[in-house]
């Protein structure tokens, strides 16, 4: 097989490693570059390049003799708004301005399903209208249309919009139920977790976008959902993790309107690292729909729902005494957890 070099940028964090080592067992060679170390036991595979997407020195030196570019990179939901729209924003535009200056064979760029707003039908579809929630949504928007320009002017670029995606190293919010979990507490879901949830493993969005890098061009030249194909309610959710754990705990419905109302206060005096996305789409029907990635792309989903929490919560275990001391604005990392440290004892 061809080895060609990618570029991956965010490489250092949750989905960055997990591509970093799907490429490496594929006889690729991987570049990475993040504004964080790249502390993983792959660090003498991988090319490691310390520098922020939003330093056009940085993006040039790292675009050299590039074949691919995979855009992980982003600031996530938690952090300062001028950080989230110059990170999504501006650091796309440099790196799709040298990609084509050192005419990349093909770019492919990890948005959203935060595009589609908070749902108001099922299954959402490619070319439903864009809505973002917030900063983030807003900001990956507008980087899709960057994207868009660039297709225009002759660039190969795949736009990926996975749902949340989970698997080993994956902590932020879903740390919160693990560590419920683990240790014996059942779990709140908002309303009455009936509503379908769908949710994606972390190895299947790195096949997605192995697909798009070897698709001929006018299948890569598209914009997919990613997504499990088999997946349940949000109540399933919870309960396949508190399942895992062992206690014969059970999910926990909170009435919607309440539960909601409580956690718009708490994040508003800083109490709760939970924003808006979470907790106003949580009891919403969620779910997009894979067709177009299933048929163009050839993308068949190995992981349910169930496979990839239980994937995460195992990790998560294994890991726990390394990571519990940790915290942080990623998803790599526990977040801060406020007052919800405390609630956990009522439950």
């Amino acid at each position: 097989m061809h080895s060609s070099l990618y570029l991956v940028t965010g490489g250092a964090g949750f989905l960055g490693i997990n591509l970093c080592r799907q490429l490496l067992r594929r006889g690729q060679r991987v570049r990475s570059l993040d504004i964080a170390d790249f502390d993983y036991d792959e660090r003498s595979d991988v090319e490691a390049l310390r520098g922020d997407i939003r330093d056009s020195e940085a993006v040039r030196v790292a675009m050299q003799g590039v074949d691919v570019v995979v855009h992980c990179a982003a600031a996530l939901p938690l952090a300062p708004e001028h950080e989230i729209r110059t990170t999504e924003v501006d650091g796309t535009r440099l790196l799709l301005d040298h990609a084509a200056r050192q005419s990349v064979r093909r770019f492919i760029y990890i948005s959203s399903t935060a595009v589609y707003g908070v749902p108001d039908h099922s299954p959402l579809l490619e070319t439903d209208r864009l809505h973002g929630v917030g900063p983030y949504g807003e900001s990956k928007i507008a980087a899709e249309t960057l994207c868009q320009q660039s297709r225009n002017n002759g660039m190969c670029i795949s736009i990926l919009r996975p749902k949340t995606f989970v698997g080993p190293e994956r902590l932020g919010a879903f740390e919160i139920l693990y560590q419920w979990a683990y240790e014996g507490r059942h779990f709140p879901v908002i309303g009455s977790g009936t509503n379908r949830y769908q949710l994606l493993d972390v190895e299947d969005l790195c096949t997605a976008i192995w697909l798009c890098a070897n698709a001929t061009p006018n299948v890569a030249d598209d914009t997919y959902n990613i997504a499990a194909f088999d997946f349940g309610t949000m109540r399933d959710n919870v309960q396949v993790v508190l399942d895992r754990a062992g206690h014969r705990r059970h999910a926990i419905p909170l009435p919607r309107a309440p539960a909601v109302a409580a956690l718009k206060v708490l994040r508003a005096l800083h109490l709760s690292p939970l924003y808006p996305w979470i907790y106003e789409t949580a009891a919403e029907h969620s779910e997009v729909s894979i067709e177009r990635a299933i048929v163009r792309l050839r993308f068949k989903p190995r992981y349910s729902n169930r496979d990839a929490l239980t994937r995460n919560f195992d990790w998560y275990v294994a890991n726990r005494r390394k990571v519990k001391h940790l915290t942080g604005t990623t998803h790599r990392e526990p977040w801060k957890k406020g007052i919800l440290n405390f609630v956990r004892h009522l439950f």
